[in-house]
């Protein structure tokens, strides 16, 4: 008969209690996995980090074309760089070519206008890192174009990667240096120039909205701004940039054209058919 004792060899209740207690209190916190989820907490906020900071400028440059955006030319203000201070308007008649070997006695510095080269340097969102012939130059702006130029010494790292993002890879737009440029940065588009101070300033924003392409200011609407290439003007290896004053030699400002010079959009070189360039993009 049961006599309520505990059988012989049966543990007592505190001594059940005492070793699961045992086991509680020995089980380990996992470290390691609260580490690996802070490890990547943190490597995701790095991350994050980065390109919120990287890619500032990017948005401080949206910015200022959003708030430039009212410059663009409309049928009720056809040209919205006569509200631009400082703006400088010249009148060139258009379609004078010269030879690549010729200079032109130019009016301006740099020029917006006026002879050029029959080969436009290509144009469609190109960063020259040295400075190119500006002959070449000038007929990107005959095509609608916007060409920055900037003195080399005065403009360098971050000023000059804000420069950059105006132009790189934007249709339409160029950028190349300009020794001896005073004051440090100019804008040039066709019968159109701004010189400013600093790349900060809100007017070249303006000026690009207000000419880039405007068909009430330059004169072969729907030219190209794609490369020509090797043997007419080849962007990796441009025409370099002379420094030096023009000769008795350079043709003026009221220069016809020179015989044998590239003509039109598609023109001919030494009375051969010129490549056909592709249609510019709308």
């Amino acid at each position: 008969m049961a006599n309520g004792k505990q059988k012989k060899g049966a543990p007592k209740k505190s001594a059940v209690a005492a070793a699961r207690g045992s086991v509680v209190v020995k089980k380990q916190v996992p470290w390691g996995t609260i580490a690996a989820v802070i490890g990547i907490v943190l490597l995701a906020a790095g991350v994050f980090g980065y390109y919120y900071v990287a890619s500032s400028d990017q948005r401080a440059q949206r910015e200022r074309e959003e708030a430039a955006a009212s410059f663009a030319p409309s049928e009720d203000n056809p040209d919205p760089s006569t509200d631009i201070e400082g703006v400088v308007t010249e009148e060139y008649a258009a379609g004078a070519h010269v030879l690549p070997h010729e200079r032109v006695a130019y009016d301006k510095t740099p020029p917006f206008g006026g002879p050029h080269d029959g080969n436009w340097a290509a144009c469609n969102g190109i960063v020259y890192p040295e400075p190119v012939r500006t002959e070449n130059m000038v007929h990107t702006l005959e095509h609608g174009a916007v060409w920055i130029a900037y003195n080399p010494d005065q403009v360098q790292g971050e000023d000059l990667d804000q420069l950059k993002l105006r132009v790189d890879g934007e249709p339409f737009m160029v950028m190349s240096p300009y020794p001896g440029l005073d004051p440090p940065v100019s804008l040039q588009a066709w019968g159109r120039q701004l010189k400013v101070d600093s790349v900060t300033d809100e007017r070249i924003d303006q000026f690009i909205a207000a000419l880039r392409r405007n068909p009430n200011t330059y004169p072969e609407i729907g030219a190209s701004c794609d490369a020509l290439g090797p043997g007419l003007f080849d962007p990796d290896n441009p025409p370099p940039f002379n420094p030096e004053p023009p000769g008795p030699d350079a043709k003026p400002m009221d220069y016809q054209g020179s015989a044998g010079a590239r003509e039109g959009n598609t023109g001919s070189v030494g009375g051969q058919p010129a490549p056909a360039t592709p249609p510019a993009e709308e």
